[in-house]
């Protein structure tokens, strides 16, 4: 089962490749999705360690960084109050 698992990801990742590279989207979308995936971290960052909120921290991890890169700021402020209001 979980050879079958990694050959359906290998496999995806691979069309994944053959799409953008066909459609000639070019490194531009690269360059893009770097900057909002350092603006995450950055934001992330300024949050645990401006002390405008002494008793949160947001873990830098995929998960949550991945979450401000979708989402921009708003996915901070949403972090945020999910660790206000579960935690």
């Amino acid at each position: 089962m979980r050879m079958a698992a990694i050959a359906v990801l290998v496999l995806s990742g691979l069309l994944l490749l053959l799409i953008v590279f066909r459609k000639k989207l070019g490194w531009a979308w690269l360059s893009l999705f770097g900057t909002h995936l350092l603006l995450a971290a950055l934001g992330i960052y300024v949050v645990n360690f401006s002390g405008l909120v002494t008793d949160i921290y947001i873990p830098l991890n995929p998960t949550t960084i991945g979450a401000v890169t979708v989402l921009g700021l708003p996915g901070v402020l949403m972090l945020l109050g999910l660790k206000i209001t579960l935690f």
